[in-house]
């Protein structure tokens, strides 16, 4: 375990510098392109999947600590390769992610879908 966590005060900024610093600190940038990164995205989360599998509802909620920290360190690694692949495609992760909520709250008005899982289409 870590000496201390990260101040919570980190931007997604300085991570992303950080990251390619790591990155360019060992000559890795060439293997980071958005194919290869993409690809390692996907097998993270496959790896963060297992953690779950064979669990109930109830039991995805209430881990013991080793596999939690387990499950916290695989939601890293996804995190790390989504903003090593954004960063690549130079493409800024939270004003995405703004324009992505504004779409769903568009397709799935509050008043139309409470409490209903449906996708989109299925509304129509």
């Amino acid at each position: 375990m870590s000496s201390s966590p990260t101040p919570q005060t980190d931007s997604l900024a300085q991570l992303n510098q950080r990251l390619k610093m790591f990155a360019q600190t060992r000559n890795w940038e060439q293997f980071h392109s958005p194919k290869n990164l993409s690809m390692a995205l996907i097998a993270e989360c496959a790896e963060l999947v297992e953690h779950f599998q064979w669990l109930s509802e109830e039991q995805s909620y209430q881990l013991p600590p080793d596999k939690h920290d387990a499950v916290a360190l695989e939601m890293a690694d996804i995190f790390i390769y989504l903003i090593r692949c954004a960063e690549r495609l130079d493409i800024d992760l939270i004003e995405a992610a703004q324009r992505k909520i504004e779409i769903n709250e568009a397709r799935y008005p509050a008043d139309k879908v409470y409490g209903d899982a449906r996708r989109a289409s299925e509304y129509e």
